[in-house]
């Protein structure tokens, strides 16, 4: 069985895939959130592997090298879902198996919006970023919107690029902020301003104005990771996913750990994903067991 290395999206577009881990094993596509790209489930992978479980770690829109329109446009949630759920078509022709999905911020969103669509995954698990109608609520019912004033700023153009030009400069300093490390802001500046993706990757936020997000509810198991030194996303987001939810559902906290999730918490990471992708795959094959029996 080949490894999957790259997909072809429905505009034309080709993302990156690293396929890693046992070739019979259970699929998850990861994917990665802003700004970083599929080498931030590093440390999370080599963990799912050991459970048995094979990941395919997407390098998506704006960030992959033959994945880069122009124009914010091309970047709005609805395209991004077209995406990953190329990327999940692929995987299920690929292995014959059922897939199951994991995001960490901008990719929880696009997970979120991939599990919603019924019939494309079989399980998902959201990490940082809740449901897109529990994150817009909060907006009422908490502090969210003073949290997320970066959004607004990334509205502007060409700004946050000029910013992000030194090494150490004002957008590297607002990173570090939400608790991003010196390696992971060394790793932000190879993979993401060096190699020319940083304006594709502002086009995920710059898209927002032009169609809000607009995600129905998940009907698959779901499992939803926050952890309370989140400076981006409050507990009443993260708390209110639930309500967007039909199903078996469970929210994992998080104590003491900032924003990045799979870099900084892996283990705790490949733990929630792996019970819930092994709980849902034991759950199918009871099933299965119970019809062969009758």
């Amino acid at each position: 069985m080949d490894r999957l290395t790259q997909v072809t999206t429905p505009d034309g577009l080709v993302l990156d895939v690293t396929d890693t881990g046992p070739l019979d094993g259970t699929p998850i596509v990861l994917l990665h959130g802003f700004p970083e790209r599929a080498t931030s489930w590093r440390l999370v992978a080599p963990l799912l592997h050991e459970r048995g479980l094979r990941t395919f770690a997407v390098d998506q829109r704006g960030y992959a090298p033959r994945a880069r329109p122009r124009g914010r446009r091309a970047y709005r949630l609805e395209n991004l879902a077209d995406d990953a759920g190329a990327v999940v078509a692929a995987v299920r022709a690929a292995t014959g198996q059922p897939v199951h999905v994991a995001g960490h911020d901008w990719g929880a969103a696009v997970a979120w919006a991939v599990a919603a669509r019924p019939g494309l995954v079989a399980s998902l698990t959201a990490l940082s970023v809740p449901h897109p109608a529990a994150f817009l609520r909060s907006f009422t019912r908490s502090d969210q919107a003073r949290r997320s004033w970066y959004m607004g700023f990334f509205q502007l153009p060409r700004v946050p690029e000029a910013l992000a030009r030194r090494a150490g400069g004002s957008l590297e300093s607002l990173l570090a902020r939400t608790g991003m490390t010196t390696p992971e802001l060394a790793r932000f500046r190879a993979e993401v301003v060096e190699t020319g993706a940083l304006t594709g990757a502002l086009g995920w936020y710059r898209a927002l104005p032009l169609a809000p997000p607009r995600v129905g509810r998940v009907r698959v198991p779901t499992t939803m990771v926050w952890s309370d030194g989140d400076d981006a996303i409050g507990r009443a987001a993260a708390e209110g996913c639930e309500d967007f939810v039909v199903g078996e559902y469970e929210l994992v906290v998080l104590g003491g750990v900032t924003h990045w999730i799979p870099t900084q918490a892996p283990e705790a990471a490949a733990e929630a994903i792996a019970a819930r992708v092994l709980g849902h795959r034991e759950d199918v094959r009871g099933d299965q067991q119970d019809g062969e029996q009758q």
